[in-house]
């Protein structure tokens, strides 16, 4: 396993197959002017596969396909056969907007995909449309019905946003009692040279959380499986679901953090806030190299691994963490 100097262990590895998206999500991808990687410099899914089958033998048992997002990808479905497919000991996971799965959902169950995470800041149609820029709520609700129909596990990731999306929190909280998913809330992170972030949006988990309290009971639920993220989770109520948040900025969980994150272009970030990059395309697409030495850069990159918190704290007079926006690291 890839270990890094303060005696993590990385088993989970976050992989942008694209930074195409179909929606303009302010907090993500802010202004018009957004470039997207040139077609040859983005991964294949021959180059992927390739990277993955050398992760796999650093003992990555975790790996969350984000983009972007995925469905924005043409023949996404078949990279996702051969995936399962060739690497059936991974844990393959998806991060979507879920406005692209609609008739694809079947297909997912049959392929093996057993969870997705889904994108979605707000229950109302007209914030909806305002936070993205489309009109698509009606059809990710519709989906998100129809992955729990077939038994595909569903969590909800909402960037919590002061003064947009808080006076939704009754809402949210209801829909985790009335349907068997999780509603997670992440704390608005300042990513991106153009980032939106202000203080007045910020939202911490601990308001969030007391607000929630005084809406209906809360209990601390445990963690369903060995490789679960940061979230603190909750049940609401005798509710079917639960309820989460993550807090990356007000109660750091970098001491825990087990991830790393290749973005489309096949550029390795060892953190999220930190702009280091390891260029690893070069390596997957030359005959020279092969699959040992791709996994040696993986291990040494993963040990120079730093502390995200330390980062945070640092003397930064940028208004942005990294320079990078979110979707063109993977989300």
């Amino acid at each position: 396993m890839i270990q890094d100097n303060y005696g993590r262990g990385v088993s989970y590895l976050r992989l942008s197959i694209t930074d195409r998206c179909n929606l303009n999500c302010f907090y993500c991808r802010p202004g018009r002017d957004a470039r997207f990687i040139p077609h040859k410099d983005v991964l294949t899914y021959e180059d992927m596969l390739y990277l993955l089958r050398a992760a796999s033998g650093l003992d990555i048992q975790k790996v969350r396909l984000t983009g972007g997002d995925p469905f924005a990808r043409r023949d996404i479905l078949y990279f996702l056969h051969r995936l399962k497919s060739e690497l059936p000991e991974l844990d393959i996971r998806l991060t979507t907007n879920a406005t692209l799965i609609a008739g694809k959902i079947r297909v997912l169950k049959d392929i093996g995909i057993k969870a997705l995470n889904i994108s979605l800041d707000s229950l109302d149609r007209d914030k909806y449309r305002r936070i993205t820029g489309q009109d698509r709520l009606q059809n990710v609700l519709a989906s998100i019905d129809r992955c729990l129909e077939e038994g595909i596990r569903v969590k909800i990731n909402a960037v919590a946003l002061k003064g947009v999306n808080d006076d939704e929190l009754g809402d949210f909280l209801s829909m985790a009692v009335e349907k068997p998913l999780d509603v997670r809330f992440i704390e608005f992170m300042p990513i991106g040279e153009k980032t939106l972030w202000e203080k007045d949006y910020y939202w911490s988990s601990s308001e969030l959380l007391q607000k929630a309290g005084g809406i209906m009971e809360l209990f601390p639920a445990g963690h369903l499986n060995p490789n679960h993220g940061p979230a603190r989770m909750f049940r609401p109520g005798h509710g079917l679901g639960r309820i989460g948040v993550i807090s990356p900025l007000s109660e750091h969980f970098c001491a825990t953090c087990n991830r790393l994150r290749i973005t489309a272009e096949g550029r390795l970030r060892t953190c999220l806030f930190s702009d280091r990059e390891y260029n690893l395309l070069p390596m997957i697409r030359s005959p020279r190299v092969g699959p040992d030495r791709l996994r040696l850069v993986l291990e040494r990159a993963g040990r120079r691994k730093p502390m995200g918190h330390e980062l945070l704290s640092g003397e930064k007079h940028e208004k942005s963490l990294c320079r990078r926006i979110m979707s063109s690291i993977g989300g």
